[in-house]
């Protein structure tokens, strides 16, 4: 189900290829960003730009001026020496070879933590077809394999019950709520955290969507 290319045993789980596993909607494979995604993330990036903003952090600048492809080159070198650092986890999200999202895994923390926050978004014109839930599975299952995590966390807003559905469904318990979080859209927002440690999952993350028939492994 996992495949993964190591390139430093000191820091496991990146560059990787999770997957495939089948949803109703096709094939999902997650999988190492890449210098070339420039144009297709940022027109997926402008595209969503209103089912995005509500969500994500504060920027400096407008949207489509963040977001040109020329932006992507100074953040995937960011992004990819954090990776070989062993400190986040990027990738992208493809259905049927197709780039329709991203899924990070940041801070990850060693030692006697071993923790890791998850992150995603998908193109608007793919959401509700099991994709996003599959590419958190296969993440989930990457950092409680050969990452090595023993807790992963996510912080969503009240409000966007999309994103905790996909969390619940992977089991996902909420912990509390985190008042004033984070500046999200130029303000203060209140976020739930959400956790789940290895031992409270049963078999694997992938295996849990089998089962329930929402993906074929």
């Amino acid at each position: 189900m996992l495949s993964w290319l190591v390139d430093s045993p000191n820091h496991p789980g990146w560059p990787a290829t999770l997957g495939p596993l089948r949803v109703p909607a096709g094939v999902v494979t997650v999988r190492p960003i890449k210098m070339r995604d420039a144009k297709q993330w940022s027109a997926l990036r402008i595209k969503n730009q209103n089912t995005l903003l509500p969500w994500e952090p504060t920027g400096v600048g407008p949207w489509d001026a963040r977001h040109q492809p020329g932006s992507w080159a100074p953040l995937f070198s960011v992004l990819k020496a954090e990776a070989k650092r062993g400190t986040v986890l990027p990738f992208v999200i493809e259905l049927d070879g197709r780039y329709v999202g991203q899924l990070t895994v940041g801070n990850v923390q060693r030692g006697a933590v071993r923790s890791a926050w998850i992150g995603y978004w998908i193109d608007a014109g793919h959401t509700g077809q099991g994709i996003t839930t599959a590419a958190v599975a296969l993440g989930m299952d990457h950092c409680f394999g050969p990452v090595g995590l023993h807790r992963l966390e996510a912080t969503v807003q009240p409000e966007n019950g999309a994103s905790q559905a996909i969390l619940r469904k992977l089991g996902f318990r909420e912990e509390g709520l985190l008042r004033r979080y984070m500046d999200v859209n130029a303000r203060w927002r209140d976020h739930l955290l959400f956790a789940i440690t290895t031992e409270e999952i049963v078999g694997s993350a992938v295996e849990t969507l089998v089962r329930s028939g929402k993906a074929v492994g």
